[in-house]
């Protein structure tokens, strides 16, 4: 019966963790694909990209929001069940946000932004429901 318990409670850990994964793949596809956006490259090249200035602060802010997710994807499986919810909840909540304030700029980001969203909304959900099994 403990056992049984202990699986069900990683299979929390493991489905947090591949939302994740999921997350993070369709965020780097969407960036990859966007590369192929005319005029891209031209702009990343002069340092202003749709009208923003691309700065050192805003680059280590740019690997420091993305870093939450990735991180997420390791934290998810090794935290203990009060942690891992709250780290879940917390750090879905910071990139759900950062999703949306990004406005998607064409049809592809708009497809990929819904994904991303649906996906976050998935892990502060579940991490919301979860409750820790009995001993």
């Amino acid at each position: 019966m403990i056992s049984h318990k202990k699986i069900v409670a990683m299979d929390m850990k493991a489905k947090l963790s591949t939302l994740w994964i999921f997350f993070l793949l369709n965020l780097i596809f969407r960036d990859i694909h966007d590369l192929f956006r005319p005029g891209l490259l031209e702009q990343m090249m002069t340092g202003v990209v749709n009208g923003t200035q691309v700065t050192d602060e805003l680059l280590l802010l740019g690997g420091i929001m993305v870093e939450i997710p990735i991180s997420m994807v390791l934290l998810s499986r090794l935290l203990n069940y009060r942690f891992n919810r709250w780290a879940n909840i917390i750090a879905g909540s910071i990139t759900l946000t950062s999703i949306i304030a990004n406005k998607p700029i064409d049809l592809d980001d708009v497809f990929f932004t819904t994904i991303e969203i649906i996906a976050l909304g998935a892990i502060v959900w579940l991490a919301w429901q979860w409750r820790k099994q009995e001993a």
